[in-house]
């Protein structure tokens, strides 16, 4: 690089000035980028333990409602069948003296990062009408 006379300063050409630029801009955006990955991805985590609870309820509503007898039984059984370990199921089955059937099944949801939502419970609930 040569000092540009009449300038009295040394001045760098513009391409070599910019060097650079577009790693620094690289490495500031990557974590953003990141940490937006994973919100979406905590969101659908979310979504998807609303959709798991209210299946859950309504097969297991639905197993303790054909039931002859012992129909907490096999709402519990059929609730608990639709889902996996991971999600900790509580499920809460009973008639409600009538002519429905009610199962209510409540998940915690799973966190990426701990101490963000602390895991907030999510229910479903569904009832069928008993068959005879």
């Amino acid at each position: 690089m040569r000092p540009m006379r009449g300038m009295g300063l040394l001045r760098i050409p513009r391409g070599e000035r910019d060097r650079g630029q577009t790693v620094i801009e690289f490495v500031g955006v990557v974590p953003l980028i990141l940490l937006l990955l994973v919100a979406l991805w905590q969101c659908a985590l979310v979504g998807y333990t609303f959709v798991l609870a209210g299946n859950a309820a309504d097969e297991g509503a639905r197993a303790g409602a054909a039931a002859e007898r012992g129909g907490d039984g096999a709402c519990a059984g059929a609730a608990r069948k639709e889902l996996s370990s991971a999600w900790d199921p509580d499920i809460a089955c009973g008639p409600d003296g009538g002519s429905m059937y009610h199962a209510t099944v409540t998940l915690h949801i799973p966190i990426l990062i701990p101490g963000v939502l602390n895991g907030f419970p999510v229910d479903g609930t569904a009832a069928h009408v008993k068959e005879r």
